[in-house]
């Protein structure tokens, strides 16, 4: 969201732009919140996901499964190394979750990220098939989320930039669906 912010309740949170359906907050769903805004003309994104109350068991595993795999495509961002080998390092995660395969639901519908600065979503994406190399300078969103249709979807969204010594977080993923800002 370019200086806006995009809530999604329960189901609807299993499409990551929403359902155009009208949404309460329930206790016990999932509330993914997505935002950015715009700093001298450098654009941010971020999103969170947490539950309005307590957690199941299923939305706490999937939301470690969603975590890690944020997880991974940051380690996977090195100098040098295509751009979409990101995307495919998570993507075979989720796969050998029982997800996907590739872009199929339940699982990983869209990219694992885009590049962002100027604009909110520029190349280069992290995205399968893309071999633009990782370079110094390079800023992305990282937000690999897992989309349950007809149950809820989780996304964290950070943002990185490419350095000298490799990737850098921007803003840092939260430590657990207890605590979705830090």
């Amino acid at each position: 969201a370019e200086g806006g912010l995009l809530v999604l309740l329960g189901e609807a949170s299993a499409y990551p732009h929403g359902s155009g359906q009208p949404q309460a907050v329930r206790e016990g769903e999932v509330v993914l919140m997505d935002g950015g805004c715009n700093v001298e003309g450098y654009q941010s994104d971020i999103s969170r996901t947490f539950v309005f109350g307590e957690a199941s068991a299923e939305q706490r595993r999937v939301w470690e499964q969603m975590h890690r795999g944020q997880a991974m495509a940051f380690e996977a961002a090195q100098l040098g190394r295509p751009a979409g080998s990101v995307d495919d390092v998570v993507r075979a995660w989720y796969e050998s979750l029982g997800y996907g395969p590739g872009y199929a639901l339940p699982g990983l519908s869209h990219r694992t990220g885009h590049g962002i600065g100027m604009e909110g979503h520029e190349p280069v994406n992290l995205v399968h098939g893309e071999t633009t190399p990782l370079a110094p300078g390079m800023c992305f969103s990282n937000e690999p989320g897992i989309y349950i249709p007809g149950s809820f979807g989780i996304r964290l969204e950070d943002c990185f930039h490419m350095t000298d010594a490799g990737p850098r977080w921007f803003s840092e993923p939260p430590p657990s669906i207890d605590e979705p800002f830090g």
